[in-house]
């Protein structure tokens, strides 16, 4: 009896811990969320609230007139107004519900979002500050990040800490953080300086450039990883090496994995992005604003630049028993930091087109011709990603994106590698063939359907001057020719 008992007893505890065990698995979720460390979800925000107020830029203009004037035309001044995004954030709240679509208006404008101010989608009653998007106050009152914290333990959707304002034993000090120690006049009485670390380290862009799916924490945009985990972060190139500086210095911190002088760096943050400065350049003018419509021409300038310098292409032919039967067309990522393309990669579009023509001007070879309407055909070589849902359908909407079917972009020096079969060439010597990588910020109904979808109080043909959709402009980042012969000469 003694034995069975014990034999019971031992059972019994082991059927607890294994209920315990049960059920400490079932109540803990790969991504676990502190609601209370994180007010703002699914922004990941963190606020040290004072007595003071955020301030805004036109402030700070007085002090830092040429920062103010860089920043003025960057696309952190314009990430809450872009009508591109204000059409997504609309299509989201009526499919999701403002509190989700928070995750997107935190990085977008993160005063915005802590004081309350913002509601929905729209710009209209909102103040400077809301409307400001990524301004001076906000990357300089950052005091920390908890990317470790987050649900993914990774920077995602506005990981990072504000503390615009201290309270101090003789009151409310405004406090400002930069990269440098900070001369004995700094903030000229009106802010506290602070020299801060984390304004020479990615970690600090890492917040909004990681954007998570809202519930599944799935990656929708990686480009801190993808930096992260590629060459430059090893040579110690960081984000601001290459986005605060103009393009001369771009090019030399990439090619040469060196870091501008302090001199170089200046408040463009210039990407990709130029769509949106162009929108805004006819903004500005239509507002009688020639001065800046000019600044926001030099940041569109800027961008297509750069994508001109991203990448190359290389032209290799193949031959079977003497005759050319395929071309090797290769893309290398030369000069990014992070994957060709980053940020939305379900959404970009970067592909080949391919025209061959024998000696007499005949085309042999075609693939990759934008159509009458804007549209791609299905041949086209894309590198980019497909998005699907739950149910493991194609989606491109970013509240539906849980995983990517095909995620096809090009690691920081690395390439991709398309290949293009021959047809029979009769009497065919030589075969011309241009190559020419292409890209835009968008499917041209995709974008149609964003801008149609903005929020009533954005009046594109009154601010834009748009009365339909342009054809999106595409950017050619590399062209190639050659000239190849059909038959492989004898050895």
């Amino acid at each position: 009896m003694l034995v069975k008992g014990k034999a019971a007893f031992i059972l019994a505890t082991a059927l607890a811990f294994a209920t315990l065990a049960g059920s400490a698995i079932a109540a803990s979720p790969v991504f676990d969320v502190d609601r209370e460390f994180y007010p703002y979800y699914p922004s990941l925000i963190k606020w040290n609230k004072s007595t003071l107020d955020f301030t805004p830029p036109s402030v700070c203009q007085g002090c830092h007139e040429k920062q103010y004037k860089e920043w003025s035309a960057s696309v952190h001044q314009l990430a809450f107004q872009d009508p591109v995004y204000q059409g997504e954030l609309n299509k989201a709240v009526k499919a999701v519900g403002h509190e989700i679509s928070r995750q997107c208006e935190g990085c977008h404008s993160p005063a915005g979002v802590v004081t309350g101010e913002i509601k929905g989608p729209g710009n209209a009653g909102l103040s400077e500050m809301a409307l400001a998007g990524v301004s001076c106050d906000i990357c300089h009152s950052v005091s920390g990040v908890t990317h470790w914290q987050t649900p993914s333990h990774e920077p995602e959707n506005g990981s990072f800490i504000l503390t615009p304002g201290v309270e101090t034993k003789d009151g409310p000090r405004f406090v400002k953080r930069g990269p440098f120690k900070p001369s004995e006049e700094c903030g000229g009485g009106f802010h506290d300086c602070a020299e801060s670390s984390l304004h020479l380290q990615a970690d600090l862009c890492a917040s909004c450039h990681q954007v998570y799916h809202y519930d599944a924490h799935f990656p929708l945009e990686a480009t801190y990883l993808e930096w992260k985990h590629g060459p430059y972060a090893q040579k110690n190139v960081l984000c601001q090496d290459c986005h605060m500086v103009d393009t001369a210095s771009f090019k030399k911190a990439a090619d040469q994995f060196v870091k501008p002088d302090r001199k170089e760096y200046r408040h463009y943050f210039n990407g990709a992005n130029y769509l949106l400065s162009y929108l805004a350049a006819g903004a500005a003018k239509k507002a009688g604003n020639q001065e800046q419509a000019d600044l926001f021409m030099k940041q569109y300038q800027m961008a297509v630049d750069r994508l001109k310098s991203a990448a190359d292409i290389e032209i290799t032919p193949s031959y079977q028993k003497g005759e050319l039967k395929e071309l090797q067309v290769r893309v290398r990522n030369v000069r990014a930091g992070h994957n060709l393309p980053t940020s939305l990669t379900n959404v970009r579009q970067m592909w080949l087109e391919i025209v061959a023509k024998d000696e007499a001007g005949k085309t042999v070879l075609t693939s990759g011709q934008v159509g009458p309407e804007g549209s791609l055909p299905s041949d086209a070589r894309l590198f980019n990603s497909d998005g699907m849902g739950d149910n493991f359908h194609f989606a491109i909407d970013p509240w539906v994106v849980t995983s990517f079917s095909r995620h096809d972009t090009i690691p920081p020096r690395g390439y991709k590698d398309v290949y293009y079969g021959i047809p029979a060439l009769k009497g065919v010597k030589k075969l011309n063939v241009e190559v020419k990588l292409r890209y835009r910020q968008a499917d041209q109904k995709v974008a149609e359907a964003l801008l149609k979808a903005v929020p009533k109080d954005i009046d594109l043909e009154k601010i834009y001057g748009l009365k339909a959709v342009p054809p999106l402009p595409v950017v050619d980042m590399a062209l190639k020719k050659a000239s190849l012969s059909t038959r492989q000469a004898s050895r």
